[in-house]
Protein backbone atom coordinates (compact mmCIF):
# COMPACT_ATOMS: atom_id res chain seq x y z
CA UNK A 1 0.00 0.00 0.00
CA UNK A 2 2.89 2.06 0.94
CA UNK A 3 4.73 1.74 -2.35
CA UNK A 4 1.02 2.37 -4.17
CA UNK A 5 0.80 5.67 -2.25
CA UNK A 6 4.16 6.95 -2.98
CA UNK A 7 3.93 6.24 -6.38
CA UNK A 8 0.84 8.38 -6.71
CA UNK A 9 1.36 10.79 -4.69
CA UNK A 10 5.27 11.52 -4.20
CA UNK A 11 7.17 14.66 -6.36
CA UNK A 12 7.67 11.65 -8.73
CA UNK A 13 4.79 9.65 -9.03
CA UNK A 14 1.71 10.34 -11.16
CA UNK A 15 -0.23 13.14 -9.07
CA UNK A 16 1.62 15.34 -8.31
CA UNK A 17 4.67 14.39 -11.15
CA UNK A 18 1.95 13.89 -13.56
CA UNK A 19 -1.63 15.08 -13.11
CA UNK A 20 -1.13 17.90 -11.77
CA UNK A 21 1.95 19.89 -13.95
CA UNK A 22 -0.85 18.58 -16.78
CA UNK A 23 -3.83 20.51 -15.30
CA UNK A 24 -1.53 23.43 -14.79
CA UNK A 25 -0.66 23.93 -18.07
CA UNK A 26 -4.20 22.95 -19.48
CA UNK A 27 -5.71 25.53 -17.40
CA UNK A 28 -3.52 28.50 -18.17
CA UNK A 29 -4.02 27.61 -21.84
CA UNK A 30 -7.57 27.50 -21.38
CA UNK A 31 -8.00 30.49 -19.69
CA UNK A 32 -6.26 32.30 -21.43
CA UNK A 33 -7.99 31.89 -24.49
CA UNK A 34 -11.87 31.99 -23.11
CA UNK A 35 -10.64 34.91 -21.28
CA UNK A 36 -9.74 36.70 -24.43
CA UNK A 37 -13.64 35.68 -26.32
CA UNK A 38 -15.15 37.26 -22.95
CA UNK A 39 -13.16 40.93 -22.72
CA UNK A 40 -13.56 41.53 -26.14
CA UNK A 41 -17.28 40.57 -26.16
CA UNK A 42 -17.60 42.38 -23.22
CA UNK A 43 -16.29 45.40 -24.54
CA UNK A 44 -18.70 44.64 -27.48
CA UNK A 45 -21.25 44.82 -24.98
CA UNK A 46 -22.44 41.32 -25.30
CA UNK A 47 -23.93 39.89 -22.72
CA UNK A 48 -22.19 36.46 -20.92
CA UNK A 49 -24.25 33.89 -18.84
CA UNK A 50 -20.75 31.47 -18.17
CA UNK A 51 -17.31 31.66 -18.43
CA UNK A 52 -15.88 27.83 -17.63
CA UNK A 53 -12.67 25.91 -17.33
CA UNK A 54 -13.82 22.30 -17.97
CA UNK A 55 -17.17 20.90 -19.44
CA UNK A 56 -19.91 18.48 -17.35
CA UNK A 57 -21.08 18.84 -13.86
CA UNK A 58 -19.70 22.12 -12.04
CA UNK A 59 -17.50 21.77 -9.04
CA UNK A 60 -17.72 24.70 -7.85
CA UNK A 61 -18.20 28.45 -8.82
CA UNK A 62 -19.59 31.66 -8.25
CA UNK A 63 -22.08 34.23 -10.30
CA UNK A 64 -20.35 38.15 -10.09
CA UNK A 65 -22.63 41.15 -10.11
CA UNK A 66 -22.98 41.03 -14.01
CA UNK A 67 -24.87 37.50 -13.71
CA UNK A 68 -21.83 35.71 -15.34
CA UNK A 69 -21.52 32.29 -13.63
CA UNK A 70 -17.33 31.87 -12.93
CA UNK A 71 -17.23 28.04 -12.57
CA UNK A 72 -14.97 25.12 -12.86
CA UNK A 73 -16.11 21.67 -14.38
CA UNK A 74 -15.06 17.57 -13.94
CA UNK A 75 -13.68 17.45 -17.29
CA UNK A 76 -10.74 20.01 -17.81
CA UNK A 77 -10.15 19.40 -21.78
CA UNK A 78 -11.34 22.53 -22.35
CA UNK A 79 -13.45 25.77 -21.90
CA UNK A 80 -16.16 27.63 -23.07
CA UNK A 81 -17.48 31.22 -22.75
CA UNK A 82 -21.64 31.44 -23.39
CA UNK A 83 -23.05 34.56 -24.01
CA UNK A 84 -26.61 35.59 -23.99
CA UNK A 85 -28.18 33.60 -26.75
CA UNK A 86 -25.97 30.83 -27.06
CA UNK A 87 -27.86 28.01 -26.74
CA UNK A 88 -25.10 25.24 -26.27
CA UNK A 89 -21.01 25.64 -25.61
CA UNK A 90 -20.20 26.19 -29.25
CA UNK A 91 -21.96 29.46 -29.90
CA UNK A 92 -23.59 28.10 -32.91
CA UNK A 93 -26.89 29.81 -34.52
CA UNK A 94 -29.84 29.68 -32.51
CA UNK A 95 -33.04 28.97 -34.38
CA UNK A 96 -35.90 31.33 -34.34
CA UNK A 97 -38.11 29.49 -31.56
CA UNK A 98 -34.89 29.06 -29.49
CA UNK A 99 -34.57 33.30 -30.20
CA UNK A 100 -38.23 34.27 -29.58
CA UNK A 101 -36.94 32.65 -25.84
CA UNK A 102 -34.91 35.38 -25.27
CA UNK A 103 -36.59 38.51 -23.49
CA UNK A 104 -36.27 42.33 -25.14
CA UNK A 105 -33.40 43.44 -22.67
CA UNK A 106 -31.60 39.75 -23.49
CA UNK A 107 -31.54 40.33 -26.96
CA UNK A 108 -29.82 43.73 -27.28
CA UNK A 109 -27.06 42.11 -26.13
CA UNK A 110 -27.17 38.60 -27.39
CA UNK A 111 -24.46 37.28 -29.25
CA UNK A 112 -26.13 36.40 -32.17
CA UNK A 113 -28.29 40.00 -32.56
CA UNK A 114 -24.29 42.05 -32.76
CA UNK A 115 -23.00 43.37 -36.01
CA UNK A 116 -20.63 41.17 -37.81
CA UNK A 117 -17.73 42.84 -36.77
CA UNK A 118 -18.24 42.62 -33.09
CA UNK A 119 -18.92 38.80 -33.31
CA UNK A 120 -15.90 38.12 -35.18
CA UNK A 121 -13.83 40.15 -32.90
CA UNK A 122 -15.21 38.26 -30.15
CA UNK A 123 -14.27 35.35 -31.71
CA UNK A 124 -10.80 35.61 -32.91
CA UNK A 125 -9.81 37.30 -29.62
CA UNK A 126 -9.34 33.87 -27.89
CA UNK A 127 -6.60 32.29 -30.55
CA UNK A 128 -4.84 35.67 -30.74
CA UNK A 129 -4.51 35.94 -26.49
CA UNK A 130 -3.19 32.34 -27.14
CA UNK A 131 -0.67 33.98 -29.45
CA UNK A 132 -0.23 37.02 -27.02
CA UNK A 133 0.26 34.89 -23.83
CA UNK A 134 3.33 32.68 -25.86
CA UNK A 135 4.78 37.11 -26.97
CA UNK A 136 4.47 37.75 -22.98
CA UNK A 137 6.10 33.95 -22.12
CA UNK A 138 9.14 34.76 -24.30
CA UNK A 139 9.63 38.01 -23.06
CA UNK A 140 10.12 37.34 -20.18
CA UNK A 141 12.27 34.49 -20.75
CA UNK A 142 14.17 36.34 -22.88
CA UNK A 143 14.49 38.94 -21.02
CA UNK A 144 15.60 36.92 -17.31
CA UNK A 145 17.71 34.33 -19.28
CA UNK A 146 19.22 36.01 -22.43
CA UNK A 147 20.14 33.05 -25.11
CA UNK A 148 23.54 31.49 -26.76
CA UNK A 149 23.45 31.76 -30.63
CA UNK A 150 26.31 30.41 -33.13
CA UNK A 151 27.36 31.79 -35.71
CA UNK A 152 25.97 29.61 -39.10
CA UNK A 153 29.20 28.12 -39.57
CA UNK A 154 30.03 24.48 -41.29
CA UNK A 155 32.43 22.70 -38.80
CA UNK A 156 31.85 18.82 -39.80
CA UNK A 157 29.61 17.57 -42.59
CA UNK A 158 28.50 13.97 -42.29
CA UNK A 159 29.90 11.51 -44.44
CA UNK A 160 26.82 10.26 -47.27
CA UNK A 161 24.88 12.89 -45.73
CA UNK A 162 22.21 15.35 -48.24
CA UNK A 163 24.98 18.24 -47.02
CA UNK A 164 28.37 16.29 -48.48
CA UNK A 165 26.19 14.93 -51.52
CA UNK A 166 25.29 18.75 -52.28
CA UNK A 167 29.06 19.53 -52.22
CA UNK A 168 28.65 21.46 -48.46
CA UNK A 169 32.45 22.03 -47.23
CA UNK A 170 34.13 22.54 -43.53
CA UNK A 171 34.45 25.96 -43.24
CA UNK A 172 31.56 27.12 -45.08
CA UNK A 173 28.93 29.99 -43.93
CA UNK A 174 25.50 30.12 -44.37
CA UNK A 175 24.19 33.22 -46.06
CA UNK A 176 20.58 32.32 -46.48
CA UNK A 177 17.99 28.75 -47.23
CA UNK A 178 15.63 29.29 -49.62
CA UNK A 179 15.99 33.20 -49.95
CA UNK A 180 15.77 33.30 -46.28
CA UNK A 181 18.36 35.10 -44.57
CA UNK A 182 20.29 33.45 -41.48
CA UNK A 183 22.32 34.89 -39.12
CA UNK A 184 22.69 32.03 -36.26
CA UNK A 185 23.14 28.14 -36.60
CA UNK A 186 19.59 28.30 -35.28
CA UNK A 187 18.18 29.97 -37.60
CA UNK A 188 19.08 26.95 -40.50
CA UNK A 189 18.39 24.41 -37.83
CA UNK A 190 14.76 25.97 -38.10
CA UNK A 191 14.61 26.51 -41.76
CA UNK A 192 15.71 22.65 -42.55
CA UNK A 193 14.13 20.69 -39.21
CA UNK A 194 10.65 20.71 -40.85
CA UNK A 195 10.82 20.53 -44.10
CA UNK A 196 12.08 16.36 -44.62
CA UNK A 197 11.92 15.27 -48.29
CA UNK A 198 12.10 19.07 -49.74
CA UNK A 199 14.29 20.51 -52.08
CA UNK A 200 16.18 23.34 -50.12
CA UNK A 201 18.33 25.88 -52.18
CA UNK A 202 21.66 26.79 -49.46
CA UNK A 203 23.53 30.10 -50.45
CA UNK A 204 27.38 29.10 -48.76
CA UNK A 205 30.22 31.88 -48.47
CA UNK A 206 33.40 29.57 -49.07
CA UNK A 207 35.98 32.13 -49.58
CA UNK A 208 34.93 35.17 -49.71
CA UNK A 209 32.79 34.05 -53.01
CA UNK A 210 28.93 33.09 -52.82
CA UNK A 211 28.23 29.10 -53.74
CA UNK A 212 24.56 27.92 -54.53
CA UNK A 213 23.86 24.18 -53.47
CA UNK A 214 20.52 21.89 -53.18
CA UNK A 215 19.98 19.44 -50.81
CA UNK A 216 17.03 17.34 -49.74
CA UNK A 217 16.99 17.12 -45.41
CA UNK A 218 16.15 13.32 -43.92
CA UNK A 219 14.73 12.87 -41.00
CA UNK A 220 16.89 11.22 -38.22
CA UNK A 221 15.86 10.06 -34.65
CA UNK A 222 16.82 12.82 -31.80
CA UNK A 223 15.84 12.99 -28.65
CA UNK A 224 13.95 16.48 -27.12
CA UNK A 225 15.12 18.23 -23.90
CA UNK A 226 12.40 16.60 -22.04
CA UNK A 227 13.75 13.06 -23.62
CA UNK A 228 10.84 12.52 -25.79
CA UNK A 229 11.98 10.44 -29.15
CA UNK A 230 11.49 13.11 -31.87
CA UNK A 231 12.02 12.93 -35.98
CA UNK A 232 13.64 16.07 -37.06
CA UNK A 233 14.83 16.73 -40.80
CA UNK A 234 18.77 17.19 -41.04
CA UNK A 235 21.56 17.38 -43.90
CA UNK A 236 24.14 16.49 -41.93
CA UNK A 237 26.55 19.53 -40.99
CA UNK A 238 27.37 20.19 -37.74
CA UNK A 239 28.64 23.25 -35.91
CA UNK A 240 31.09 24.00 -33.12
CA UNK A 241 31.97 26.20 -30.68
CA UNK A 242 36.01 27.41 -32.60
CA UNK A 243 33.83 27.80 -36.25
CA UNK A 244 30.70 28.87 -34.49
CA UNK A 245 32.05 31.18 -31.57
CA UNK A 246 28.38 30.93 -29.57
CA UNK A 247 27.79 34.22 -27.80
CA UNK A 248 25.59 35.01 -24.91
CA UNK A 249 22.86 37.60 -25.67
CA UNK A 250 20.82 40.05 -23.05
CA UNK A 251 17.87 42.09 -23.83
CA UNK A 252 16.68 45.14 -23.29
CA UNK A 253 12.92 45.13 -22.28
CA UNK A 254 12.02 46.50 -25.89
CA UNK A 255 14.27 44.02 -27.46
CA UNK A 256 12.57 41.32 -25.25
CA UNK A 257 9.19 42.16 -27.19
CA UNK A 258 10.49 42.55 -30.76
CA UNK A 259 12.53 39.09 -30.01
CA UNK A 260 9.48 37.17 -28.39
CA UNK A 261 7.01 38.31 -31.39
CA UNK A 262 9.82 37.34 -34.27
CA UNK A 263 10.38 33.95 -32.14
CA UNK A 264 6.52 33.40 -31.73
CA UNK A 265 6.12 34.22 -35.49
CA UNK A 266 8.61 31.57 -35.96
CA UNK A 267 6.43 29.27 -33.72
CA UNK A 268 3.22 29.38 -35.58
CA UNK A 269 5.00 29.34 -38.87
CA UNK A 270 6.32 25.62 -38.27
CA UNK A 271 3.13 24.24 -36.62
CA UNK A 272 1.16 25.79 -40.14
CA UNK A 273 3.72 24.14 -41.90
CA UNK A 274 3.39 20.28 -39.72
CA UNK A 275 -0.19 20.52 -40.30
CA UNK A 276 -0.03 21.03 -43.98
CA UNK A 277 2.80 18.23 -44.12
CA UNK A 278 0.90 16.01 -42.06
CA UNK A 279 -2.55 15.92 -43.99
CA UNK A 280 -0.66 15.24 -47.28
CA UNK A 281 1.20 12.14 -45.46
CA UNK A 282 4.64 13.71 -45.02
CA UNK A 283 4.89 13.69 -40.91
CA UNK A 284 5.40 11.17 -38.93
CA UNK A 285 1.96 10.38 -37.16
CA UNK A 286 3.66 10.04 -33.68
CA UNK A 287 4.87 13.34 -33.93
CA UNK A 288 1.30 14.31 -33.02
CA UNK A 289 0.14 13.94 -29.99
CA UNK A 290 -3.23 14.43 -27.76
CA UNK A 291 -4.22 15.46 -24.23
CA UNK A 292 -2.00 11.83 -22.81
CA UNK A 293 1.47 12.93 -24.56
CA UNK A 294 0.88 16.55 -23.05
CA UNK A 295 0.23 15.19 -19.83
CA UNK A 296 3.80 13.17 -20.07
CA UNK A 297 5.53 16.38 -21.70
CA UNK A 298 4.15 18.20 -18.31
CA UNK A 299 5.31 15.86 -15.73
CA UNK A 300 8.53 15.69 -17.64
CA UNK A 301 8.95 19.68 -18.15
CA UNK A 302 7.76 20.06 -14.39
CA UNK A 303 11.22 17.37 -12.77
CA UNK A 304 13.49 19.79 -15.11
CA UNK A 305 11.99 23.45 -13.60
CA UNK A 306 9.35 25.93 -13.90
CA UNK A 307 10.79 27.83 -16.65
CA UNK A 308 10.53 24.78 -18.57
CA UNK A 309 7.00 23.98 -17.72
CA UNK A 310 6.28 27.96 -18.70
CA UNK A 311 7.71 27.36 -22.15
CA UNK A 312 5.44 24.34 -22.75
CA UNK A 313 2.68 26.42 -22.16
CA UNK A 314 4.21 29.26 -24.42
CA UNK A 315 4.69 26.22 -27.14
CA UNK A 316 1.00 24.69 -26.36
CA UNK A 317 -1.05 27.96 -26.38
CA UNK A 318 0.58 28.57 -29.91
CA UNK A 319 -0.73 25.00 -30.85
CA UNK A 320 -4.40 25.60 -29.30
CA UNK A 321 -4.75 29.11 -31.15
CA UNK A 322 -3.55 28.02 -34.28
CA UNK A 323 -6.04 24.70 -34.41
CA UNK A 324 -8.96 26.94 -33.37
CA UNK A 325 -8.44 29.01 -36.16
CA UNK A 326 -8.80 26.47 -38.63
CA UNK A 327 -12.12 27.19 -40.66
CA UNK A 328 -13.67 24.06 -39.54
CA UNK A 329 -17.40 24.68 -37.09
CA UNK A 330 -17.59 24.54 -34.60
CA UNK A 331 -13.55 25.61 -34.22
CA UNK A 332 -13.21 29.84 -34.28
CA UNK A 333 -12.15 29.64 -37.71
CA UNK A 334 -15.73 27.97 -38.51
CA UNK A 335 -17.41 31.18 -37.10
CA UNK A 336 -14.94 33.55 -38.49
CA UNK A 337 -15.77 31.58 -41.88
CA UNK A 338 -20.11 31.70 -41.52
CA UNK A 339 -19.22 35.54 -40.56
CA UNK A 340 -17.20 35.97 -43.61
CA UNK A 341 -19.43 34.72 -46.17
CA UNK A 342 -22.43 36.37 -44.15
CA UNK A 343 -20.09 39.78 -45.16
CA UNK A 344 -20.26 38.99 -48.62
CA UNK A 345 -23.90 37.96 -49.68
CA UNK A 346 -25.08 40.59 -46.88
CA UNK A 347 -27.62 38.05 -45.33
CA UNK A 348 -26.71 35.27 -42.74
CA UNK A 349 -26.09 31.66 -44.21
CA UNK A 350 -29.16 29.98 -44.61
CA UNK A 351 -29.93 26.89 -41.18
CA UNK A 352 -29.85 24.35 -43.34
CA UNK A 353 -26.76 25.02 -44.69
CA UNK A 354 -25.25 25.90 -40.96
CA UNK A 355 -26.51 23.12 -39.69
CA UNK A 356 -25.21 20.45 -42.33
CA UNK A 357 -21.75 22.64 -41.62
CA UNK A 358 -21.69 22.08 -37.99
CA UNK A 359 -22.31 18.12 -38.64
CA UNK A 360 -19.64 17.51 -41.11
CA UNK A 361 -16.89 19.84 -38.69
CA UNK A 362 -18.14 18.20 -35.19
CA UNK A 363 -17.35 14.79 -37.15
CA UNK A 364 -13.76 16.03 -38.16
CA UNK A 365 -13.05 17.64 -34.76
CA UNK A 366 -14.36 14.13 -32.83
CA UNK A 367 -11.93 12.22 -35.73
CA UNK A 368 -9.26 14.18 -35.08
CA UNK A 369 -9.75 13.81 -31.49
CA UNK A 370 -10.20 10.23 -31.56
CA UNK A 371 -7.04 9.81 -33.67
CA UNK A 372 -4.82 11.99 -31.16
CA UNK A 373 -6.49 10.01 -28.58
CA UNK A 374 -5.57 6.37 -29.99
CA UNK A 375 -2.04 7.08 -31.14
CA UNK A 376 -1.48 8.58 -27.45
CA UNK A 377 -2.53 5.20 -26.02
CA UNK A 378 -1.86 2.34 -28.72
CA UNK A 379 -0.27 4.31 -32.22
CA UNK A 380 3.11 4.86 -31.11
Amino acid sequence: MNDILHALFSTQGFVLGTLLPFLFVLTVVVFVHEMGHYLVGRWCGIGVKAFSIGFGPELFGFSDSHGTRWKLCAIPLGGYVKFVGDMNATSSQPTSEEMDTLTEEERKVAFHTQPIWKRAATVVAGPLFNFLLTIIVFTVLFSAYGRYVAEPMVAEVTADSPAAKAGILPGDRFVSVDGSKVETFGDVQRLVSGRAGDTITFVMLRDGKEVTVTAAPRLMDQEDALGNKVKVAVIGVVNNKELGQPRFITYTPVGAVAAAVEETGHVIQRTGQFLQRFVVGREDKCQLGGPVKIADMAGKAAKLGFEWLVQLIALLSVGIGFLNLLPIPPLDGGHLLFYGVEAVIRRPVSDRMMEMAYRVGLLLVLGFMGFVFWNDLFGC
